[in-house]
């Protein structure tokens, strides 16, 4: 029995503006109808596999754990106090492992994966799966490295004997090369893409790590013997893992071991790093273009047109990726997206929270959408899940007017508790104690008006949470 260890930490600049740190790319369905996250634990339909493992960031616990109830998909959701890359978060899994009270399964091998890659071949990544399990069995580390489809200059490179050969031994890592080079390895027998994907068992990973990074050891079974549980979540203690050097696996383990083998693979992988990689997976029209939403391209040829929230024209353009969203436009020569994450540093470095946010929010409860704002008044559009609520709050600046659209509300104002219905409003003075709940089956949606000096979040005082949030 495997046990899928997902690393959902990353930020996606590349792929803003569908991509923001608040929302990255792994919870965005880029693909398909499901989000990447989602599609990974979807690819091992079909193998034994364990609870998996979801190593990700606090701020995005509550999206996590909702695109899992979405898919059915029961996990330990581990959350770092701070990204310090793929050593120790995979340390952190291995350590999880151990602690399961299912002792038969605690030296079962993990099988890592990035949470934010494609593969149009899950049959060919599940039989070279079973080819590797021995080699993993046997205390080897094993990488799955991607058998190149062309000269990339954006994949580190893994060196081996012969590409056709299976499973071998791991020569040595190669950093992402320059184009002579991506084409020298493109035409040999001896280079494949690094994937970031690894099957290996959790105490061998930590014998290494224990040797190699003795101090990244240390500190990450620190963390782990001081965590504590919040909700459905695993927290590592924060001050012990903020003295946690950031390192991958491949610089702390892979690149020094002498267990490191690797499984070549042909199954149609994409990191999903860029417009390009995007492009790459993706289904064109007969004019090359790649278009989704509401787009009318004419005289258009090999772009990327998107729309999310209106209508994009396109007339006499080629090579370009443009896309739209609610409040940003990216317009991008295609063979120029790699560099995208400058625009979202520049964005940052402004105080821009475009670089930040999406307009819809995500809430352990739902969602909301800021629809209209200016000066003193914001408009709301509220979803809540069946049987969620808020958390009863107050704001010192501002009052707010909700107005059902469909669902039922469950109000409670001051010492008034009532239901509102379909069209039904209610009015909430500045200063008073006040929740919103879903009592019913169907998703409750409303439209909210705030009015006053300052509309900001930051404008909550919390009287009771069941999410725990300060």
């Amino acid at each position: 029995m495997l046990t899928p260890v997902i690393l959902a930490g990353g930020n996606g600049t590349r792929l803003w503006p569908l991509s923001r740190r608040n929302t990255p790319k792994q919870f965005l369905a880029l693909l398909g109808e499901r989000s990447l996250l989602q599609a990974t634990l979807l690819r091992l339909e079909g193998l034994d596999v364990a609870r998996p493992i979801v190593v990700c960031a606090d701020a995005h616990r509550f999206l996590v754990a909702e695109q899992l109830r979405e898919i059915g998909c029961e996990a330990d959701i581990v959350l770092e106090p701070e990204g310090r890359d793929t050593a120790p978060a995979i340390a952190m899994a291995a350590l999880c492992q151990q602690a399961r009270e299912d002792s038969a399964n605690r030296d079962a091998p993990l099988l890592v994966l990035p949470s934010d890659h494609h593969l149009d071949e899950v049959a060919a990544f599940h039989a070279a799966l079973k080819t590797a399990l021995p080699a993993a069995g046997r205390g080897d580390l094993v990488t799955f490295g991607i058998v190149p489809t062309r000269a990339e200059t954006g994949y580190g490179y893994l060196e081996v004997a012969d590409v056709t050969a299976g499973l071998q031994p791991l020569v040595r890592f190669v950093e992402k090369p320059d184009a002579d080079r991506a084409r020298e390895f493109a035409d040999d027998s001896h280079h494949l893409w690094n994937s970031g994907m690894y099957l290996l068992r959790g105490n061998r990973y930590l014998e290494e790590l224990r040797h190699w990074r003795p101090a990244m050891h240390a500190v990450v079974e620190k963390a782990w013997a001081g965590r504590g549980t919040d909700l459905d979540f695993l927290r590592p203690e924060a001050g012990a893992f903020a003295e946690c050097d950031a390192e991958s696996i491949d610089y702390a383990v892979m690149e020094n071991t002498r267990a490191g083998v690797v499984i070549p693979l042909a199954a149609g992988w994409s990191d999903v790093g860029s417009y390009q990689a995007l492009w790459d997976v993706a289904s064109k029209d007969d004019d090359g273009n790649l278009l989704r939403g509401d787009v009318i391209a004419e005289d258009t040829r090999d772009a990327w047109v998107q729309s999310q929230s209106r209508l994009v024209a396109t007339l006499g353009i080629s090579d370009l990726v443009v896309v739209e969203t609610a409040d940003a436009v990216l317009v991008a020569d295609r063979h120029c997206v790699q560099e995208v994450k400058t625009l979202v540093a520049r964005l940052q470095s402004l105080g821009r929270q475009e670089g930040i946010a999406h307009r819809c929010a995500y809430r352990p409860w739902g969602s909301y959408e800021c629809v209209e704002q200016g000066a003193r008044f914001q408009v709301k559009h509220i979803r809540v899940h069946p049987g969620a609520r808020l958390s009863l709050q107050r704001h010192h600046h501002r009052a707010e007017h909700w107005i059902v659209v469909s669902g039922t509300a469950r109000v409670t104002r001051g010492d008034e508790v009532f239901l509102l219905g379909e069209n039904q409003s209610a009015y909430i003075p500045l200063g008073i104690a006040h929740r919103l709940e879903n009592p019913g089956r169907i998703e409750l949606e409303l439209i909210e008006v705030q009015s006053g000096a300052y509309l900001g979040e930051d404008d909550i005082v919390r009287l009771d949470d069941d999410y725990r949030r300060g």
